[in-house]
């Protein structure tokens, strides 16, 4: 995924930056070549219209165009298209002001706090730094194919992780879904990237690419402390959506 992201991002400078030297050498050339000399007074003769050049700069840009649309939506179509064999599906739901992660597949769930502050030992009454160690961390196993579910349980919010060059919104009432592959082990940071409320820039999460044997051993961890099975939907804060059967239109329409 981020490849082609990176890709089509690079790709789009370079021929930006060539039509960009074309236009700077252009007007460099015309102020040289037609400056006013010593001399010379009044006025250069004035035209109203130069077809060919007319055309070149309707046709040039029109092309840019459609050729960067083709391209981009060439590459989300492939970001987009689903995994038709996922090996891991995992819900994600997004809170006021934390995350939830639902290992499906695996059978587990993690319940997640927002960022706390630490307190500042020579200053108690101050606040310091995050406490990294308490943010919601969502585990992904490495070289594999994972479907992610996103919802919300209350209002819009954004998954959002930097080094994965992608983010999706979180909408209550809608699910979207992210696919990626994670191929490099590491830490990666992540925030909410929609104003949720008075604590989003404490929505803070934190990505895990481990090897099989950690995830699996993580996952170990959770059922250990009792986050066996799914969190689901049923502690969702907004349940008054249509399509659950509670708002305010689907009741009336049942009682008629």
């Amino acid at each position: 995924m981020t490849s082609r992201v990176s890709g089509l991002w690079v790709t789009s400078w370079i021929v930006l930056l060539i039509v960009g030297i074309i236009v700077w050498a252009l007007i460099i050339w015309c102020v040289v070549v037609y400056r006013r000399r010593k001399g010379q007074t009044g006025l250069p003769v004035q035209l109203r219209y130069n077809m060919p050049i007319e055309i070149f700069y309707t046709i040039v840009p029109f092309i840019l165009i459609i050729g960067f649309f083709a391209f981009t939506a060439q590459d989300q179509d492939a970001i987009e298209k689903p995994y038709a064999h996922p090996d891991l599906q995992i819900t994600v739901y997004g809170k006021q002001w934390a995350w939830d992660w639902d290992y499906t597949t695996s059978g587990a769930y993690d319940p997640g706090i927002q960022a706390q502050k630490a307190n500042d030992a020579a200053q108690p009454n101050t606040q310091g730094d995050i406490v990294e160690s308490e943010l919601p961390t969502l585990y992904l196993p490495v070289d594999e194919k994972i479907d992610i579910t996103l919802k919300s349980r209350d209002v819009i919010h954004s998954f959002w992780v930097p080094a994965f060059l992608y983010k999706k919104d979180v909408i209550p009432g809608h699910v979207n879904h992210m696919y990626v592959t994670p191929t490099r082990i590491g830490t990666y940071n992540g925030d909410c990237a929609e104003l949720c409320g008075e604590y989003h820039s404490a929505m803070l999460f934190r990505v895990k690419v481990v090897s099989k044997a950690d995830y699996d051993a993580h996952i170990a961890d959770l059922k250990a402390q009792g986050y066996v099975g799914s969190l689901g939907d049923e502690v969702n804060r907004n349940l008054n959506l249509p399509g659950n059967g509670t708002s305010s239109d689907e009741t009336s329409n049942k009682t008629n």
